[in-house]
């Protein structure tokens, strides 16, 4: 662990604090000017967090990406902490770089306009506040392609932008514009803690709401590259909050998750989605939903097929 601590101190250009708490580190921050150390650092885990910008990440690669270390670094960090998945990073030539529009705006920046004011007006009424907008990098575009659109980047467990949404803050018809490259990631994945139970979300609205933990699906399948990461953590616990108008593809996510082993837990909504209910009533709703089982889902099969009987 000396040697971590050793590799830290060089990286950050600061000798870090050791605290009380077993394998805690403070830091001067590279995310803000404060007077005081502000960077804490778990070097077991790989856990840190900058306690004024709200910078934090999952583990030491991500922290590296965003300090912009050297690939001396990277691969010093690489011999240390071995091959363990929640270290590993990836060097991966085919995947496609993702790029913010050039026109984009972060909107946590200082500047002020009346299409910034819409904007976070539109923000504010589904429930994200200025929190959330630092954490996820939110941003907006005047011009260009995004044009009148809020942008919510996703990024990986590296800190590496992998996907992002632009959604019209003026209601066109034309409401999402996203990325031009593939869905097949693990959305919000830089915010994941993976030994925790995690929640899937149809949109990255219904997964901000939930303000931990929450992984946007983009749609209502969930794609290769998030089973395989389930998998590869050995998650335990899986909440599902699919829309109302979901139900069959609910069904077969978790029929697949069952099988594999993992607890999961569906959670019903009886009209609004997600995002529409609010943080407080989401809080109740995981703690008041039971473990889903195949006789449940059974019942579910049962009582659409008669809603369809019915329909027709």
């Amino acid at each position: 662990m000396n040697k971590i601590v050793n590799l830290l101190n060089r990286v950050l250009n600061s000798n870090g604090t050791k605290l009380k708490k077993q394998d805690e580190y403070m830091y001067w921050s590279p995310f803000t000017s404060h007077h005081k150390p502000k960077l804490q650092i778990n070097i077991q885990n790989g856990n840190w967090h900058c306690w004024v910008s709200n910078m934090g990440g999952r583990n030491l690669f991500q922290l590296f990406s965003k300090v912009s270390a050297s690939n001396n670094h990277f691969d010093e960090l690489k011999e240390l902490v071995g091959d363990s998945p929640r270290y590993r990073k990836k060097d991966d030539t085919s995947v496609k770089v993702v790029q913010l529009p050039k026109e984009f705006k972060p909107l946590w920046n200082g500047g002020d306009s009346i299409v910034k004011r819409h904007a976070l007006s539109y923000l504010y009424n589904r429930g994200i506040d200025d929190s959330d907008i630092l954490k996820y990098n939110i941003g907006y575009c005047t011009e260009g392609l995004y044009s009148n659109r809020i942008i919510i980047p996703s990024y990986n467990s590296d800190g590496q932008l992998n996907f992002f949404v632009g959604r019209d803050f003026y209601d066109s018809k034309m409401k999402y514009r996203n990325s031009p490259t593939t869905k097949d990631i693990v959305g919000f994945d830089l915010f994941i803690n993976w030994d925790e139970p995690i929640i899937l979300c149809e949109g990255v609205f219904d997964a901000m709401s939930f303000k931990r933990n929450a992984i946007p699906l983009f749609g209502k399948t969930v794609m290769n590259e998030l089973q395989k990461k389930i998998i590869e953590f050995k998650v335990k616990v899986i909440y599902l909050s699919l829309d109302s108008d979901a139900i069959i593809d609910a069904i077969k996510i978790s029929e697949n998750f069952i099988n594999n082993g993992i607890e999961l837990r569906m959670m019903e909504f009886q009209e609004n989605d997600p995002n529409e209910i609010g943080f407080e009533k989401l809080l109740y709703l995981i703690k008041e939903t039971s473990i889903t089982k195949f006789s449940d889902l059974m019942k579910m099969k049962l009582n659409g097929t008669r809603k369809r009987h019915m329909e027709i």
